[in-house]
């Protein structure tokens, strides 16, 4: 069993940044993939970075030059740098990790940490 757990959420101004942390515990795997997803009220998740066991990052469009995703192996954990932030990127975010060594691959979800952008 993994555990997961988010941290760095808070409220922040338009233009600010937030540094968002996934930390892993319990029973780990050496072949997995970590993503951040996000909701806002009413809307659906949807996917916003990935981050494969050999470094490769994706991003949907609208964070692209502007949040970075990496994960620090040995402290199991994954971070998300946000900068530049928009009134837009305000919702609950989710960190994920996939286990692609069962059948069929496990997910692991987060608690979720709340990302507010106001004036």
């Amino acid at each position: 069993q993994v555990q997961l757990a988010e941290s760095g959420g808070g409220l922040v101004h338009p233009g600010g940044s937030l540094r968002l942390s996934c930390a892993a515990s319990g029973s780990t795997v050496s072949i997995s993939v970590m993503a951040w997803h996000r909701q806002a009220p009413g809307k659906q998740r949807e996917l916003v970075a990935t981050i494969s066991g050999s470094g490769s990052t994706n991003y949907v469009d609208s964070v692209k030059g502007r949040f970075t995703i990496s994960r620090d192996k040995a402290k199991k954990t994954m971070y998300l740098q946000m900068d530049s932030l928009k009134p837009e990127d305000t919702a609950v975010y989710y960190c994920k990790l996939i286990d692609y060594t069962k059948l069929p691959p496990r997910t692991y979800w987060g608690q979720g940490t709340q990302v507010t952008v106001s004036s």
